[in-house]
């Protein structure tokens, strides 16, 4: 069994990330064929976080004396189902609140769509919601960018140009790369993963040895290696809402990718300074849960557009036990990372 310790941060992660959290945890009896991994003692450099502190009004007013009533004491799992119906975010719609996922009951109140919480070690599934439905997975896709351009053992010091190809997919982001700037494939392969640059994505697909075709063949052919039966893949960015997944599934991509040891270190790292049009700019992280030091974090990616929701996957160690969590579409606002999980 879980330990008490898991399910209350697990239980953290959720409010923490999808703002609506009910301490309750209910073990699944389902099973998960994700290959044991080998592990690595590696961590990423992080930076202590700082807790905003609360400001407490006082009041001299006397406050009106209330009649005492008798009110009858409700089921706390009922409680927690009621809770598990989440208020959708104005501004977007996205897939999985147009199927209704968001609002099916589970035993731990949820805002998002399809969850996923895995015991690295055993593969025993901790904590699912819609596990097996496959939704866009928005930048959580540049996890199997990231793998398909290391398996081909290009080499990391090519410099790469960003050309307007690789803006073409832009709706509703926007880049500080711009066209003409020139990066190292490992620089682009950094931003990538730790700030979810879209052109430095594309750029890596582009150049991949017969284009883009061949890329997008690549990641497909990956996913079936690792039995991501429910996956499609259609570009190396996440932009489109053509790439889709399962929690299962990505847990299965979370897996493979935490034994390379570069996906690691980039996608944890906190910040970097990367020369762009010849002055130094600062890139973070866009998983603020990097730079909380009470967090052991092995691997992290996030991810957003409208139709995906925000999206998460991420390993780490919690109480001395490596776990795999995979959230999609949630929706909140841009406070989603602001408990202090403690």
């Amino acid at each position: 069994m879980a330990t008490k310790a898991i399910k209350n941060i697990i239980a953290a992660v959720v409010s923490g990330l999808f703002l609506t959290a009910h301490p309750v945890f209910a073990q699944s009896s389902a099973t998960s064929s994700t290959a044991n991994a080998s592990k690595s003692n590696a961590s990423a450099p992080g930076a202590k976080s700082t807790n905003q502190t609360k400001a407490t009004n006082k009041s001299n007013a006397q406050a009106p004396k209330k009649q005492k009533t008798s009110v009858k004491k409700k089921d706390p799992e009922s409680i927690a189902k009621r809770q598990s119906f989440a208020r959708s975010e104005p501004g977007y719609n996205s897939m999985g609140t147009r199927l209704g996922l968001r609002s099916q009951l589970s035993e731990i109140s949820l805002n998002s769509s399809a969850v996923m919480v895995v015991d690295q070690e055993t593969g025993r599934v901790l904590l699912d919601k819609n596990a097996d439905v496959a939704l866009p997975i928005a930048s959580i896709t540049k996890v199997m960018t990231a793998l398909v351009v290391l398996d081909a053992d290009l080499p990391l010091k090519e410099v790469i140009t960003i050309s307007k190809e690789d803006t073409q997919l832009e709706k509703y982001s926007s880049s500080r790369l711009r066209v003409g700037s020139k990066f190292t494939r490992a620089e682009l392969l950094h931003l990538a993963l730790m700030s979810s640059e879209n052109r430095a994505a594309h750029a890596l697909g582009r150049t991949y040895p017969g284009g883009m075709d061949a890329f997008v063949k690549a990641m497909n052919e990956k996913a079936d290696e690792l039995g991501m039966n429910h996956s499609n893949f259609v570009e190396p960015t996440g932009l489109s809402s053509n790439n889709m997944s399962t929690p299962r599934d990505l847990s299965r991509l979370v897996n493979a990718a935490y034994e390379v040891p570069i996906i690691r270190e980039y996608s944890t790292t906190t910040d970097a300074i990367v020369r762009v049009g010849g002055q130094q700019q600062q890139f973070r992280n866009t998983n603020a849960l990097t730079r909380n030091d009470n967090w052991e974090i092995g691997l992290s990616k996030t991810g957003f557009i409208r139709d995906a929701g925000k999206c998460l996957v991420m390993q780490a160690t919690i109480d001395h036990q490596n776990v795999i969590i995979v959230m999609l579409d949630a929706q909140g606002s841009a406070s989603r990372l602001s408990d202090e999980l403690s």
